[in-house]
């Protein structure tokens, strides 16, 4: 194999809860390679999955530089895991970790970060600003982009936007509080919620939920999803009740980051318009001076399940570029 050009390439990979996906990226967020394994059950396996795939992406370039994109709570220079939901990392040197196994320079970075930047920088972010992302998956994740920076916070563990409290006293969440948006706004919020509506309901609006449970502990979110585009009655409700807290939450946030624009990502966001247009009135009517400031717009993601990785590879090349200036 010849040698690729090393001008515009580098190497994104995603940690993700069951697999992780891995990329050579060039500079225009086009993925040139790419790869993707089950995530292993120890820390010390994934970081050796990770490293094996950075050696296999990189084989016959002269790509010096990888970025790492996985959930949880960073330190402000970006080389440890403080805390991870998933994976049994705390305070964990995973940059250094890493980068000793795979044999060169290695950026990490939070998946939701990596996730926002590269819609910011190649999706349907492009041409703005003020971004702000939120990924409904498994929970909420967040980023803001202000001013056309990746905005990390003081302590680095900015933008976690789904451990806003929405409800207090509300349900409980992995981050040890009661109420927290994820807990509202996420996938698995719309599954409880739609398991709740089947169980309270099913002689009537719930009854297509109740039957597309089949056994399931929750209703499948791919069963509420083709119920949803059936137009089910109470698959819509549940949405709705997403989408509401998702509205009311994005109120309270342009009050502190003024975005131009909501891009909303994650597994949820594939419903797309049926989500948004509940979403946006709830936005709305819990905007603070409504009527009387600019309302931000709402766009679904354009990247999908290749941004952390195409995010994360955009900004160790920032990275590797201004090591070499």
């Amino acid at each position: 194999m010849g040698v690729l050009s090393t001008a515009v390439l580098s190497i994104g990979i995603d940690i993700g809860g069951t697999k992780i996906a891995g990329g050579l990226v060039d500079g225009t967020g086009s993925i040139t390679r790419a790869l993707r394994v089950d995530t292993p059950a120890t820390p010390a396996e994934i970081e050796d999955a990770v490293a094996a795939m950075i050696r296999e992406l990189g084989e016959g370039t002269q790509v010096t530089t990888a970025g790492v994109a996985a959930a949880g709570f960073m330190d402000r220079e970006r080389t440890r895991v403080r805390f991870a939901p998933n994976i049994a990392w705390r305070d964990e040197p995973l940059r250094d970790r890493i980068s000793e196994r795979a044999g060169l320079a290695v950026v990490i970075e939070n998946d939701a970060d990596a996730a926002g930047w590269a819609e910011y920088r190649f999706g349907a972010g492009r041409g703005r600003s003020h971004v702000t992302m939120l990924t409904l998956g498994t929970g909420v994740g967040g980023a803001v982009i202000a001013g056309g920076e990746l905005s990390r916070g003081g302590f680095g563990i900015g933008g976690e936007l789904g451990h806003l409290r929405l409800v207090p006293g509300g349900v409980p969440c992995g981050c040890g509080r009661l109420g927290c948006l994820e807990q509202y706004a996420s996938g698995n919020a719309l599954r409880r919620i739609a398991t709740e509506i089947a169980e309270s309901e099913a002689s009537g609006r719930g009854a297509a939920l109740a039957a597309g449970r089949q056994g399931h502990a929750r209703v499948p979110g791919a069963v509420i999803a083709e119920l949803v585009l059936a137009d089910d009655p109470g698959a819509l409700e549940a949405l709705r009740r997403v989408a509401v807290s998702l509205g009311e939450a994005c109120g309270s946030f342009s009050a502190v980051l003024d975005p131009e624009l909501f891009v909303i990502g994650g597994g949820v966001s594939m419903l797309d318009e049926r989500l948004l247009a509940p979403v946006r009135e709830a936005y709305v009517q819990a905007l603070p001076a409504a009527g009387h400031r600019p309302v931000a717009e709402f766009a679904i993601a354009e990247l999908t399940n290749d941004a952390g990785v195409i995010g994360v590879a955009d900004l160790a090349r920032r990275a590797a570029t201004r090591e070499g200036e």
